[in-house]
């Protein structure tokens, strides 16, 4: 089986003005994470080259904040552009919160594959968790980034304490917008955060991996943030649940797996690694 692997590269970390409960990125939680503006695009571009020797075809640039303005699209853009130069065989996927569909029409132009914009759980679970902007903005953007030509990702965070009717109903919104990814991420609990919930046992989690992709069949179902935290020894299983994609390496601003012992663990199974994306 042929599946994909995609990493992340946080580009502007921390100091985000939104409230989301989940997110150690928060200014309203003081967590202790590394916080700087803007990453040197040197060193994205490093990171770039690490992720596709790593076998990764997916590099995602991720910026911390509610959305894009024209200073942050232009830095967005010449990162994108000094990342193509040196891998022009990585697909770039853009993280950048909010964004109008000319904005996103600059992105693809600039070399962006695909925009990943989460709706992170159910519009009527969406309030508990974040006040500071809607859901439907995030829906709207989903929407703005088809519109503009680029491919879609888009799924969200499960064990944050929503109910099973908010799972069903946050994967019919999902089929709505017919993502061509679709990344799971499990809640991964913080001292310094107000989200206090029990740890989805890997049970559980394989089965919310399951109906996803009965309800996503045509979509790429993505593992990533609290793959190995939520799952452990386990987290192998995703595959066998429907999953035909992981992120390897580091997360936003939590340690993943070693990316060697990944795709050592995962050739050992019999799995080979996208190198173009069907």
């Amino acid at each position: 089986m042929e599946i994909m692997l995609c990493a992340i590269s946080n580009i502007a970390s921390g100091g985000c003005s939104e409230d989301c409960q989940y997110c150690t990125q928060s200014s309203f939680v003081k967590t202790q994470i590394p916080k700087y503006k803007r990453k040197d695009i040197k060193q994205i571009v490093f990171e770039a080259k690490l992720a596709r020797k790593n076998q990764a075809l997916g590099f995602c640039l991720v910026t911390a904040g509610a959305g894009l303005d024209d200073d942050k699209l232009e830095y967005v853009c010449k990162a994108v552009y000094e990342v193509k130069k040196e891998e022009p065989d990585l697909l770039l996927i853009a993280c950048n919160g909010l964004a109008s569909v000319e904005q996103l029409k600059e992105l693809k132009k600039a070399g962006v594959f695909s925009y990943n914009h989460n709706l992170e759980t159910s519009k009527e679970f969406f309030p508990q968790i974040c006040t500071t902007h809607t859901w439907q903005s995030r829906f709207e953007t989903n929407l703005n980034a088809k519109e503009a030509g680029l491919m879609l990702c888009c799924g969200g965070i499960y064990g944050m304490g929503e109910s099973e009717e908010d799972r069903v109903s946050f994967r019919k919104s999902l089929q709505e917008l017919k993502p061509f990814s679709s990344p799971i991420n499990f809640f991964i609990s913080n001292e310094n955060l107000r989200l206090k919930v029990p740890k989805l046992n890997a049970d559980e989690a394989l089965s919310i991996i399951r109906e996803s992709k009965k309800a996503l069949s045509d979509t790429r179902i993505m593992i990533a943030g609290g793959r190995e935290w939520v799952l452990g020894e386990r987290q192998y299983e995703v595959f066998e649940a429907g999953a035909e994609a992981i992120v390897v390496g580091d997360y936003l601003t939590t340690k993943g797996e070693e990316p060697s012992k990944d795709i050592e663990k995962l050739r050992s199974m019999g799995f080979s690694f996208a190198s173009e994306c069907h």
